[in-house]
């Protein structure tokens, strides 16, 4: 499947996965120490505090249900899995960057709605990435991915063929979030939650970046 996709989802991926990681970065150092760009901890916190906290479980379930809509705005935009020029894929990045945008206003006004917004825009650049990459990208989280690299490097342990092309791209995709995290982690304590306006731009510079390509690509 990767051999398939063009040159340019690498760059792609590392930049997706630069801007999640820093939403999550902010997140964590934020949001109570919260992550938002995957559901894994969320979800063991609703779990851990179901009983004993039933405020804080409705509005970590509503973290995972703002990740889940996020996918699904995603999901019924895109409607195909093929990466083809001419998808709706600016679009998204244009909702992507205008959920952001809109988490940061709520945090700075002190709303914890910010945190569902924030959730959103990273189910669905996961859902986006997930869906042209035919579930191999993930640019959200870097636990499968991981995972996957692992799996790859005890195959070539075992003399099988090495995909250099798929490490590649997951050692990008895992330099991006942790760059991104850096980046976030800094930014947040120089600006607090205006940091958000810098992934928010980030997404909206994406977004005409890919408008921008699309146009060239029809005009050849």
């Amino acid at each position: 499947m990767i051999s398939r996709l063009p040159g340019w989802v690498e760059y792609g991926a590392f930049v997706l996965a630069l801007l999640a990681g820093f939403v999550n970065s902010v997140g964590l150092l934020g949001f109570e120490h919260q992550s938002v760009s995957h559901l894994s901890g969320t979800a063991t916190l609703l779990g851990a505090r179901l009983l004993e906290q039933p405020d804080t479980s409705l509005h970590l379930l509503a973290v995972i249900l703002s990740f889940l809509a996020g996918a699904v705005i995603s999901g019924w935009v895109l409607r195909s899995s093929a990466l083809q020029m001419g998808r709706h894929y600016g679009l998204l990045l244009l909702i992507e960057a205008a959920l952001l945008f809109a988490a940061c206003h709520m945090l700075l006004n002190g709303s914890s709605a910010g945190h569902y917004f924030a959730s959103a825009a990273c189910g669905l650049q996961n859902a986006l990435a997930t869906t042209y990459s035919g579930a191999i990208i993930r640019t959200t989280h870097i636990t499968g991915i991981v995972t996957d690299l692992g799996i790859m490097l005890g195959a070539w342990l075992r003399k099988q063929k090495f995909d250099q092309r798929r490490a590649t791209l997951y050692l990008l995709i895992i330099g991006g979030f942790v760059v991104g995290a850096m980046a976030g982690a800094v930014s947040y304590q120089w600006a607090g939650y205006n940091a958000l306006m810098m992934p928010s731009g980030g997404c909206l510079l994406l977004a005409l970046a890919y408008h921008w390509y699309q146009l060239k690509t029809i005009k050849k």
